[in-house]
């Protein structure tokens, strides 16, 4: 059934069996990040960056409640293609035939952006970013004492929005090929797009230049990386549109 014949109680029916699927392989993803949180925990503590730290819990239920929280993190990213999917499943009955064709095949692009974008932001930036507070500390002649909720949560507000970031060049093009934007407009709302990238580096940096340097360039190029492949995308839109009327005027004879 076409969605644009769909009414809204059928709107909100299919939207609802979407959720389910999500929730279900949520709860499976869970039951198997159960076995994997442990391990990814330890590694996590004794990596370069967290080796030289002792980390300490402040409340009895901290360990409890980090175990938990990087299991729902871990059977998030598991199922994320399956939420990709999900998405794509609910919008395409109102595509046309090459264009769920030709946006089902970002999914696998778009997984693999957002893992990109999470291994950047823990690789590169999250190593700098520890070692720039724990010299400020020396420098100051402060004992850290570091609690592991702290900690975990200090590294999840750096690495899982990149992870959501990175996957812009994707989000761009799907909604170019879908006539929804231009790149006229992005290169139009540049500056406005530039100062909301630059307020989000500001978020999840600490406050010296160069960390914050370290974020911005990357979401500007990822940006100006976006524009070009949204031309690529706009193109094949126009294409398809110009193919569809040469199609609706052949149909239009023969009858």
């Amino acid at each position: 059934m076409n969605q644009k014949d769909m009414t809204l109680v059928e709107h909100i029916g299919e939207l609802r069996k979407r959720l389910t699927i999500i929730a279900v392989f949520f709860v499976l993803a869970l039951i198997g990040s159960f076995f994997l949180t442990e391990p990814l925990i330890q590694y996590l503590q004794f990596t370069e960056e967290a080796k030289n730290l002792t980390l300490n819990a402040f409340k009895i239920t901290d360990p409890i409640k980090i175990y938990m929280q990087v299991m729902m993190v871990l059977a998030l990213v598991i199922i994320s293609p399956i939420i990709m999917y999900q998405f794509w499943a609910f919008i395409s009955p109102g595509l046309h035939d090459t264009e769920r064709k030709v946006t089902l095949s970002y999914i696998p692009f778009s997984v693999l952006l957002f893992l990109g974008g999470i291994a950047f932001s823990y690789f590169i930036l999250f190593p700098y970013v520890i070692g720039f507070m724990l010299n400020i500390s020396d420098n100051l002649d402060i004992q850290d004492t570091i609690g592991i909720n702290e900690y975990f949560q200090f590294l999840f507000q750096i690495t899982l929005p990149f992870g959501i970031v990175f996957q812009l060049p994707v989000l761009m093009l799907f909604l170019t090929r879908l006539g929804v934007i231009t790149p006229m407009l992005m290169s139009k709302y540049r500056k406005y797009a530039y100062f909301g990238l630059i307020t989000l580096a500001a978020f999840i940096t600490p406050p010296d230049i160069v960390s914050h340097m370290m974020v911005t360039g990357p979401l500007l190029l990822l940006y100006e990386f976006s524009i070009v492949i949204a031309k690529i995308g706009y193109r094949k839109f126009l294409k398809a549109e110009q193919n569809l009327i040469i199609e609706e005027q052949k149909q239009g004879l023969h009858e």
